[in-house]
C-alpha cells in the first residue's frame, strides 16, 4: 500500500510492500493525478479516499515511536505547528496553530537560502526576537540589520524566537519530542529551553501505518 503525508512544502511517501525508506518529494513536483491508499497532511484529501487527520496521525505515530507513557510531541512543519501530550498512556492535551504559527518552517527555509546561511554552523544567540508569526516576524530581522546587527545574528534571533514560541504553544514541557522538517535544523533544535529529542520528518507516516494496523 502507498501511504503519504502531503505537506505544504514537502510530501513524504512510503510503500509498505517495499524495503525502501520513505521518499521526500517537493510538493510542487507531485503529479496531480497521483492516488494513494491512505493519506494525511494539508493537501492529503485531494489524493486519497482514505484520509487521516494530522493530529490523529501525529498522536498514533508518537505512540509507536516513543517508549514512554507520558510525553509531549511537537510537530513543526512548513505551514503550522501542532502538538499532542500524553499522560499515563492516554492523550492529555493537544493543539493546532495554523494562524499564529503561519509559515514558520517555510519562512526559516527561505531565510537560509536568501541570506546564504548554514544553520548547522551558526551559534545559538543568547537572546531572541518575540515571534508569533513566521511571516510578520521577518520585520524584526530587517529592523535589526538596519541598526547594525549582522544578517546571521538577526536570523538566528528570529529562529530562536520561533522555537520559543513553539515551546510556549506546547505549554512548556520539561522535554520535547520533535517532529517535522525542522528536526534537521541544529539552530532551531538547540534554541529550545529544554531537552529535545528529534524524531525526524516521517512521524505522521508512522501514524498512518499504525492506523492500518488498527483496521486489520
Amino acid at each position: 500500500m502507498l501511504l503519504a503525508d502531503f505537506g505544504t512544502s514537502y510530501c513524504k511517501l512510503l510503500e509498505t510492500d517495499s524495503t525502501e525508506p520513505p521518499r521526500l518529494i517537493a510538493t510542487r513536483s507531485i503529479d496531480r493525478s497521483l492516488k494513494v491508499d491512505i493519506a494525511t497532511g494539508h493537501n492529503g484529501k485531494r489524493y486519497t479516499s482514505h484520509y487521516v487527520n494530522e493530529l490523529t496521525a501525529l498522536a498514533r505515530g508518537g505512540l509507536s515511536l516513543i517508549k514512554e507513557e507520558s510525553f509531549t510531541l511537537l510537530d513543526c512543519g512548513s505551514r503550522d505547528i501542532k502538538y499532542v501530550a500524553y499522560s499515563g498512556g492516554k492523550i492529555k492535551d493537544m493543539g493546532w496553530n495554523a494562524e499564529c504559527g503561519a509559515s514558520m518552517g517555510f519562512t526559516i527555509e527561505l531565510l537560509e537560502k536568501y541570506y546564504t546561511l548554514d544553520f548547522s554552523s551558526m551559534d545559538i544567540p543568547e537572546s531572541s526576537f518575540s515571534i508569533t508569526c513566521g511571516v510578520l516576524g521577518m520585520s524584526h530581522i530587517f529592523d535589526a540589520v538596519v541598526t547594525g546587527v549582522s544578517e546571521a545574528e538577526a536570523v538566528a534571533k528570529f529562529v530562536k524566537g520561533i522555537a520559543i514560541n513553539a515551546y510556549n504553544f506546547a505549554k512548556r514541557p520539561e522535554k520535547v519530542y520533535l517532529s517535522g522538517g525542522l528536526c534537521d535544523n541544529p539552530l532551531f533544535v538547540g534554541s529550545f529551553p529544554c531537552p529535545v529529542v528529534s524524531l525526524g520528518r516521517f512521524v505522521l507516516l508512522e501514524g498512518l501505518q499504525a492506523s492500518l494496523n488498527q483496521n486489520k
